[in-house]
């Protein structure tokens, strides 16, 4: 850890708003690097320093003001991860106005949708192409007043657009003297409406104030800190709460770098030019570092593997022991040998100076935090919701138990409800969803306690687990309830499976729909003598009578009546482009069904 770092962490009462952040921080450290992002036209990485963003948010505050947007006026930005993300921001939360992000990956009808409820009056979008999306759905977004792209239309372009559509360049006044950025919000003033993804049903417009963002950063501050020599590489989406509050205005609370992705596809490389000290990521990426390691290891010499196993069993070892939960072992001594040889030859594969990583969003696998932690980079999983700002909880150095997602953080207090169903109230509980009191009622009382549908449990150190989720809880013919989500955890620990659902609410047994991973699945085919192609075993008994034996063999822990009695192999992946996976990577269970539903109700042919 680099605790001889400078530490400038700006206070809540400090700050005020989100607008007032900003302005405190370019006020603080004008000259230091705010953000580094890649220039397409150079080819080159570069850095704009606090200074030049707080003259480009006045610009862009100017442009917003000519269009006769006033406070409370809602604008939407539809963008990947770029400093023009953050400026649009800036300049809108500091004239009053409320931002609504939108996924760049979703469909043009959802984001519509958003729009229209939010009543959206401005849009920044990436390109020209990007609305020519909206193309069969402009009728449903004509409350928009501008369209602005931030690169400029290509040669020849329809640039038409009744006057609607402007490229950046064209939106903003002459560089010039433009003073400095206002900032005319109070703290519980309105500050972006976030629409959850959901996993049926339309989405829901989460109100959050300048105050419940800000309180949340600062307590996530007070148990994870950040120095100002901090470099972090942002990749989720800023419109996933998460990497917005702990990768967007964390960082600029603690005056650290935060540098843009390219993209996913990516990342590797990023990972090895940024060199960032700190990652804040989702489950999925972790994940498909550690299937990544895994494959190189299978197809290198046995002592590789063995040299690996022994380098995860001992560095974790030494992370119990550090935790106050196992004791010394004289294996401990070998890790200096194993770090040169196996550990920092991982590491330096994610640049070579990460202190910290963070996983939210969704249950981190334990076999996937094991070998991160074992390797020696601290993963921190935390807990949270668009509807707390997002975190509730999280692990710490001193405190970090990876089958938990740790205690509440500072100023949040959590209680077990009905169904023990984990309930949160804090400063950083939103203040209800936009244009739904029905919706809020039900998930907010009237003394501030939000009921996140999630199950959990709380140990004697306040901990918390989660442990299912309400709504996702499938209730058999005959009574029992399975969370599908545990088990379907427990069956991806086996690396032949890609993804997998089970079903089977209102059935007298569970059954499972599985998407197979096709490099794996060659290698299980070889052993049993069946066709590689996965394309051509969909319906093979034998395929099929495999696929349940180690579904079997990763579920031998829950009760006897979660058996999964079958299976439906499908060769499709689960995408967020084909509308089964949400944004944020969840299983849309009800489209799933529907598009799924014959193969369902074979499954449970005369039964």
């Amino acid at each position: 850890m680099l605790q001889n770092n400078p530490i400038d962490i700006i206070p809540v009462e400090v700050a005020g708003t989100l607008a007032g952040l900003f302005s405190e921080r370019v006020r603080r450290s004008p000259q230091r690097v705010a953000y580094r992002d890649y220039d397409q036209s150079s080819g080159k990485w570069r850095d704009r320093t606090w200074e030049q963003m707080a003259r480009e948010v006045a610009r862009w505050q100017m442009a917003l003001a000519g269009e006769g947007l006033v406070a409370g006026d809602r604008v939407a930005v539809m963008a990947k991860n770029c400093p023009e993300w953050v400026i649009l921001d800036q300049a809108a939360l500091g004239l009053g106005l409320v931002v609504v992000p939108l996924y760049t990956a979703d469909r043009a009808e959802n984001a519509a949708y958003v729009l229209r409820d939010a009543g959206v009056r401005l849009l920044l979008l990436e390109d020209l192409a990007q609305w020519q999306t909206f193309s069969a759905v402009r009728d449903q977004v004509n409350g928009l007043l501008r369209v602005v792209t931030i690169d400029p239309f290509a040669s020849g372009a329809n640039q038409a657009a009744e006057g609607l559509v402007l490229a950046l360049a064209d939106w903003l006044p002459q560089t010039g003297e433009t003073g400095e950025a206002r900032h005319v919000c109070v703290p519980h003033d309105l500050a972006t409406i976030i629409y959850t993804s959901g996993t049926s049903g339309r989405p829901k417009g989460v109100m959050l104030s300048h105050h419940n963002i800000l309180t949340n950063a600062y307590s996530c501050l007070q148990v994870g800190p950040l120095w100002q020599d901090d470099l972090l590489l942002s990749f989720l989406p800023l419109s996933h709460t998460f990497e917005r509050t702990v990768g967007y205005y964390l960082p600029m609370m603690a005056g650290a770098t935060v540098a843009h992705a390219r993209s996913i596809q990516q990342l590797q490389e990023d990972l090895l030019i940024i060199r960032p000290t700190l990652l804040v990521s989702v489950p999925r990426i972790y994940e498909r570092i550690y299937t990544a390691v895994r494959a190189k290891l299978a197809e290198g010499p046995a002592l590789n593997r063995q040299l690996f196993n022994l380098a995860v069993a001992v560095g974790y070892s030494r992370f119990e022991q550090q935790q106050g939960r196992g004791p010394w072992r004289a294996s401990h001594l070998l890790w200096p040998l194993l770090d040169k040889l196996v550990a920092r030859k991982v590491m330096d594969k994610l640049g070579g100076r990460l202190r910290m990583a963070m996983s939210g969003g969704a249950a981190l696998p334990t076999d996937v935090s094991r070998v991160f932690i074992g390797l020696g980079l601290p993963i921190l999983q935390g807990y949270g919701l668009t509807e707390s700002s997002p975190v509730v909880c999280t692990n710490t150095f001193e405190n970090n138990l990876p089958s938990s997602v740790g205690p509440p953080i500072p100023g949040v207090s959590v209680k077990l409800g009905e169904h023990n169903a984990l309930l949160i109230r804090g400063p950083n509980v939103m203040l209800g969803y936009w244009h739904n009191p029905e919706a809020t009622q039900a998930v907010l009382s009237a003394d501030g306690w939000l009921n996140s549908g999630d199950i959990a449990r709380i140990d004697g150190q306040g901990r918390v687990t989660i442990t299912g989720r309400l709504k996702e809880i499938i209730v058999m013919s005959n009574g029992e309830k399975v969370p599908p989500a545990d088990m379907e955890a427990a069956i991806l620990r086996d690396h032949l499976f890609e993804q997998v659902m089970l079903v089977g609410d209102g059935r007298s047994y569970l059954s499972a729909l599985v998407v197979l991973n096709p490099r794996n699945w060659e290698s299980v085919a070889v052993q049993y003598n069946l066709d590689p192609d996965l394309h051509r075993i969909l319906h093979n008994p034998k395929a099929e009578e495999i696929v349940l034996e180690k579904i079997a063999q990763q579920i031998r822990e829950f009760p006897g009546y979660a058996r999964v009695r079958r299976v439906a192999l499908l060769a499709e992946p689960w995408t967020v482009e084909n509308d089964m996976l949400t944004p944020t990577l969840k299983l849309r269970r009800g489209q799933m069904l529907e598009r799924y539903q014959t193969e369902v109700e074979k499954l449970y042919a005369g039964h």
